[in-house]
Protein backbone atom coordinates (compact mmCIF):
# COMPACT_ATOMS: atom_id res chain seq x y z
CA UNK A 1 0.00 0.00 0.00
CA UNK A 2 1.22 3.49 -0.89
CA UNK A 3 -0.61 6.04 1.24
CA UNK A 4 0.23 9.06 -0.94
CA UNK A 5 -1.06 9.72 -4.43
CA UNK A 6 0.42 12.45 -6.61
CA UNK A 7 -1.39 13.23 -9.84
CA UNK A 8 0.49 15.15 -12.51
CA UNK A 9 0.44 15.83 -16.24
CA UNK A 10 2.05 13.34 -18.60
CA UNK A 11 2.40 9.68 -17.73
CA UNK A 12 3.50 8.16 -14.45
CA UNK A 13 6.96 7.20 -15.66
CA UNK A 14 9.53 9.28 -17.55
CA UNK A 15 8.01 12.74 -17.77
CA UNK A 16 9.49 16.07 -16.77
CA UNK A 17 6.80 16.49 -14.09
CA UNK A 18 7.49 13.08 -12.61
CA UNK A 19 11.26 13.57 -12.75
CA UNK A 20 11.05 16.90 -10.92
CA UNK A 21 8.69 15.58 -8.25
CA UNK A 22 10.76 12.46 -7.55
CA UNK A 23 13.97 14.50 -7.45
CA UNK A 24 12.44 17.00 -5.03
CA UNK A 25 11.06 14.25 -2.78
CA UNK A 26 14.50 12.66 -2.63
CA UNK A 27 16.13 16.06 -2.04
CA UNK A 28 13.81 16.57 0.95
CA UNK A 29 14.82 13.11 2.27
CA UNK A 30 11.22 11.92 2.09
CA UNK A 31 10.37 8.32 1.30
CA UNK A 32 9.42 8.21 -2.39
CA UNK A 33 8.34 4.57 -1.99
CA UNK A 34 5.25 5.85 -0.14
CA UNK A 35 4.02 7.57 -3.31
CA UNK A 36 1.93 6.30 -6.19
CA UNK A 37 2.32 8.63 -9.17
CA UNK A 38 -0.67 8.99 -11.45
CA UNK A 39 0.03 10.46 -14.86
CA UNK A 40 -3.19 11.94 -16.17
CA UNK A 41 -1.94 12.73 -19.67
CA UNK A 42 -3.05 16.13 -20.89
CA UNK A 43 -4.31 18.88 -18.62
CA UNK A 44 -7.95 18.58 -19.67
CA UNK A 45 -8.09 15.08 -18.16
CA UNK A 46 -7.79 16.64 -14.70
CA UNK A 47 -11.29 18.03 -15.24
CA UNK A 48 -13.06 14.81 -16.28
CA UNK A 49 -14.69 13.11 -13.31
CA UNK A 50 -14.90 9.81 -15.18
CA UNK A 51 -11.20 9.81 -16.12
CA UNK A 52 -9.65 6.37 -15.49
CA UNK A 53 -6.99 7.61 -13.06
CA UNK A 54 -9.74 9.06 -10.86
CA UNK A 55 -11.65 5.78 -10.87
CA UNK A 56 -8.57 3.94 -9.60
CA UNK A 57 -7.75 6.69 -7.10
CA UNK A 58 -11.28 6.78 -5.64
CA UNK A 59 -11.38 2.99 -5.25
CA UNK A 60 -8.04 3.11 -3.40
CA UNK A 61 -9.28 5.93 -1.15
CA UNK A 62 -12.48 4.04 -0.37
CA UNK A 63 -10.47 0.97 0.65
CA UNK A 64 -8.15 3.07 2.86
CA UNK A 65 -5.11 2.47 0.67
CA UNK A 66 -4.61 6.17 -0.08
CA UNK A 67 -4.59 8.72 2.75
CA UNK A 68 -3.35 11.92 1.06
CA UNK A 69 -3.56 13.29 -2.49
CA UNK A 70 -1.61 16.05 -4.24
CA UNK A 71 -2.57 17.38 -7.66
CA UNK A 72 0.28 19.00 -9.62
CA UNK A 73 -1.00 20.87 -12.66
CA UNK A 74 0.34 23.51 -15.03
CA UNK A 75 -1.15 27.00 -15.06
CA UNK A 76 -0.53 27.39 -18.80
CA UNK A 77 -1.61 30.66 -20.39
CA UNK A 78 -5.14 32.02 -20.24
CA UNK A 79 -5.18 33.26 -23.83
CA UNK A 80 -4.54 29.68 -25.01
CA UNK A 81 -7.51 28.24 -23.09
CA UNK A 82 -10.14 30.55 -21.62
CA UNK A 83 -11.60 27.85 -19.35
CA UNK A 84 -8.56 25.96 -18.02
CA UNK A 85 -5.66 28.27 -18.91
CA UNK A 86 -4.10 30.72 -16.49
CA UNK A 87 -3.46 30.45 -12.78
CA UNK A 88 -6.86 31.60 -11.52
CA UNK A 89 -8.85 29.43 -13.95
CA UNK A 90 -6.72 26.40 -13.16
CA UNK A 91 -7.06 27.00 -9.42
CA UNK A 92 -10.82 27.37 -9.65
CA UNK A 93 -11.31 24.32 -11.87
CA UNK A 94 -9.07 22.00 -9.84
CA UNK A 95 -10.83 23.02 -6.63
CA UNK A 96 -14.18 22.24 -8.26
CA UNK A 97 -12.91 18.83 -9.41
CA UNK A 98 -11.53 17.95 -5.97
CA UNK A 99 -14.93 18.79 -4.46
CA UNK A 100 -16.74 16.88 -7.21
CA UNK A 101 -14.63 13.82 -6.37
CA UNK A 102 -15.45 14.36 -2.68
CA UNK A 103 -11.82 14.24 -1.56
CA UNK A 104 -11.25 17.81 -0.41
CA UNK A 105 -10.41 16.72 3.14
CA UNK A 106 -7.40 14.70 2.03
CA UNK A 107 -6.29 16.71 -1.01
CA UNK A 108 -4.10 19.65 -1.90
CA UNK A 109 -2.87 21.04 -5.21
CA UNK A 110 0.12 22.86 -6.62
CA UNK A 111 0.01 24.88 -9.83
CA UNK A 112 3.30 24.86 -11.72
CA UNK A 113 4.22 28.14 -13.35
CA UNK A 114 6.57 31.06 -13.01
CA UNK A 115 5.59 32.24 -9.50
CA UNK A 116 6.22 35.87 -10.43
CA UNK A 117 3.97 36.01 -13.50
CA UNK A 118 1.60 33.18 -12.45
CA UNK A 119 1.70 31.86 -16.03
CA UNK A 120 3.32 28.95 -17.77
CA UNK A 121 4.09 25.41 -16.81
CA UNK A 122 6.78 23.27 -15.21
CA UNK A 123 9.45 24.59 -17.56
CA UNK A 124 8.48 28.16 -16.62
CA UNK A 125 9.03 27.31 -12.95
CA UNK A 126 12.43 25.82 -13.71
CA UNK A 127 13.45 28.77 -15.88
CA UNK A 128 12.45 31.15 -13.09
CA UNK A 129 15.02 29.55 -10.78
CA UNK A 130 18.15 30.10 -12.87
CA UNK A 131 20.35 33.21 -12.80
CA UNK A 132 19.05 36.20 -14.78
CA UNK A 133 21.89 36.17 -17.32
CA UNK A 134 21.25 32.54 -18.28
CA UNK A 135 17.50 33.14 -18.29
CA UNK A 136 17.93 36.00 -20.76
CA UNK A 137 20.06 33.82 -23.07
CA UNK A 138 17.43 31.06 -23.11
CA UNK A 139 14.57 33.50 -23.63
CA UNK A 140 16.44 35.25 -26.42
CA UNK A 141 17.08 31.93 -28.17
CA UNK A 142 13.41 30.95 -27.86
CA UNK A 143 12.32 34.34 -29.16
CA UNK A 144 14.68 34.23 -32.14
CA UNK A 145 13.73 30.67 -33.01
CA UNK A 146 10.04 31.65 -33.27
CA UNK A 147 8.72 28.29 -32.09
CA UNK A 148 4.97 28.66 -32.18
CA UNK A 149 3.55 25.48 -30.70
CA UNK A 150 3.55 25.35 -26.90
CA UNK A 151 4.56 21.68 -26.72
CA UNK A 152 7.63 22.33 -28.89
CA UNK A 153 8.48 25.36 -26.77
CA UNK A 154 8.22 23.34 -23.55
CA UNK A 155 10.32 20.45 -24.90
CA UNK A 156 12.98 22.77 -26.27
CA UNK A 157 13.13 24.78 -23.07
CA UNK A 158 13.55 21.61 -21.02
CA UNK A 159 16.26 20.30 -23.38
CA UNK A 160 18.18 23.58 -23.27
CA UNK A 161 18.06 23.57 -19.49
CA UNK A 162 19.29 19.95 -19.30
CA UNK A 163 22.16 20.68 -21.70
CA UNK A 164 23.18 23.86 -19.89
CA UNK A 165 22.96 22.35 -16.38
CA UNK A 166 23.69 18.61 -16.66
CA UNK A 167 25.21 18.29 -13.17
CA UNK A 168 22.73 20.42 -11.27
CA UNK A 169 19.39 19.91 -12.91
CA UNK A 170 17.28 21.84 -10.40
CA UNK A 171 18.12 24.56 -7.88
CA UNK A 172 15.86 23.33 -5.07
CA UNK A 173 17.30 25.99 -2.76
CA UNK A 174 15.68 28.71 -4.87
CA UNK A 175 12.72 30.38 -3.15
CA UNK A 176 10.44 29.58 -6.11
CA UNK A 177 10.46 25.94 -5.00
CA UNK A 178 9.44 26.78 -1.41
CA UNK A 179 5.69 26.39 -1.86
CA UNK A 180 6.03 23.00 -3.54
CA UNK A 181 8.56 21.86 -0.92
CA UNK A 182 6.16 22.91 1.86
CA UNK A 183 3.26 21.07 0.25
CA UNK A 184 5.32 17.90 -0.14
CA UNK A 185 6.57 18.04 3.46
CA UNK A 186 3.02 18.52 4.71
CA UNK A 187 1.79 15.68 2.51
CA UNK A 188 4.24 13.25 4.09
CA UNK A 189 3.76 14.56 7.63
CA UNK A 190 0.02 13.92 7.50
CA UNK A 191 0.21 10.17 6.89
Amino acid sequence: MKPIAILHEGNSKKTHDNELLQSLIEYLALDVTLVDFYGVGKKSNFFKKEYEAYQLLISRIETDQVERVLFVIDADVEKDNAKYGGYENTQQQIQIMIQTLGIQDISDFYITCDPTTKTGYLESLILSTIPEKQKQCINQFLSCSEFEHTENHKAILHSIYKLAYPNAPFDFEHSHFNELKDKLKRLFSEI
